[in-house]
């Protein structure tokens, strides 16, 4: 009897790791088969490891995603198909009722991809403004929210309290316990804070302690996304760099040569 007990859990030991190792690869397939896509341009993918990135996250294709501030659709294109089959993913876009003519623009590029792309098929459409349009899931429903470079934008708003509100919004789609996960272009702690203002560039201090006043728990940073190259100093702040060069050829290779923005990451918790 001994003996048939001891051979069944080990088949039963055997038949739960090879399951888990199914599922695990399951997942892997799911985020490398959309990064490897066709459709999709790889040109910033040494810049920005997506891969690495989501997985430091601990992104899941069976998660409720949301994404702040999609624009283009340049992450949208790895997390729609990702998620289209197990997952849910929002896409919390700029609102519709916005007098921006580049607001407008971006949305309704997004929109035509969502209708025309079959691994838009799936997306959801919320909207995101940190001064007005705030609800960018159903309260406590997400597993992740992700922000890739959009911070600086709302600490150089107009509206003083509109980083502060983003956080708030994000800890208000997440479940407990759900994961916040932040890229932004990262400004040395030596500089002047006055230089978050216009440059472009956070102190990564900065950005944790905003994260942290809405009830956010830092849980790990990463060095996926750091760049050395890059001082942060430039003539017209980070969109000195590629892929914006907005000094046009002005000084090109050299730009080029440093490549993308230095980049914090950093993954944050809603406490359970």
């Amino acid at each position: 009897m001994k003996f048939a007990l001891k051979t069944l859990l080990v088949a039963t030991l055997a038949v739960s790791a090879t399951t888990a190792v199914a599922h695990n690869h399951g997942h892997d397939s799911a985020l490398t088969h959309a990064v490897k896509a066709t459709e999709r341009s790889t040109e910033r993918d040494q810049y920005r490891h997506p891969v690495q990135t989501l997985e430091f996250f601990g992104f899941k294709p069976s998660m409720t995603v949301v994404e702040i501030a999609p624009g283009g659709g340049w992450y949208s294109e790895i997390l729609a198909p990702a998620l289209k089959d197990h997952g849910t993913y929002y896409a919390a876009h700029f609102p519709a009722d916005s007098s921006v003519g580049y607001y407008q623009r971006s949305l309704a590029g997004f929109k035509k991809k969502v209708v025309e792309d079959e691994r838009f098929s799936k997306v959801k459409i919320t909207e995101f403004a940190p001064s007005t349009h705030l609800d960018i899931a159903p309260a406590g429903s997400a597993d992740m929210v992700l922000t890739f470079r959009n911070v600086h934008n709302w600490y150089m708003s107009k509206d003083k309290d509109a980083a502060a509100n983003a956080f708030k919004s994000f800890y208000k789609a997440l479940k407990p316990g759900g994961t916040l996960g932040v890229v932004e272009h990262r400004l040395p702690e030596t500089q002047a804070d006055e230089m978050q203002k216009s440059s472009g560039y956070m102190k990564q201090s900065v950005v944790i302690e905003l994260a942290k006043q809405a009830g956010f728990e830092l849980t790990a940073s990463s060095d996926i996304n750091t760049n050395p190259l890059d001082t942060a100093d430039h003539p017209q702040g980070v969109w000195t760099l590629p892929p914006s060069l907005k000094l046009g050829e002005q000084d090109a290779a050299k730009y080029k040569a440093i490549g993308e923005s230095d980049r914090m990451t950093l993954k944050f918790t809603k406490p359970l």
